[in-house]
């Protein structure tokens, strides 16, 4: 068994999807029509990523330690990324040694993602 299904909600669906198409690769599924309050993402692997819009003035509110994940094919890859990021003026710390090469970023729209390898 896979998983293979995630929704988030967020404060900002454009920014949010915006975000994951640019840094992560994630797309559209065809024929899929979103707007301001949902869009739904896939990847190459299967996986279907949903945002749903909790509107700004909501906001959203996950645990501390909430976060999803993208595993990257080597550190070099990490560190590339971190630095495009930072370039495009996302503050994130440089990675660092922990259970993995990573490090984490707050992704527009309210959640957290981890980069790692």
């Amino acid at each position: 068994m896979k998983l293979n299904h995630i929704n988030l909600t967020v404060t900002d669906v454009a920014s949010a999807r915006a975000f994951l198409e640019t840094y992560f690769g994630l797309r559209p599924i065809e024929g899929g029509k979103g707007n301001a309050n949902f869009a739904a993402l896939c990847d190459d692997g299967g996986l279907v990523l949903t945002l749903m819009g909790a509107g700004r003035s909501a906001g959203v509110a996950y645990p501390a330690t909430f976060h999803v994940g993208f595993i990257q094919e080597s550190e070099a890859h990490v560190d590339a990324l971190n630095r495009r990021l930072r370039e495009d003026g996302f503050d994130v710390p440089p990675p660092r040694r922990s259970h993995a090469w990573t490090f984490y970023v707050s992704a527009p729209g309210g959640f957290t993602v981890e980069v790692l390898a």
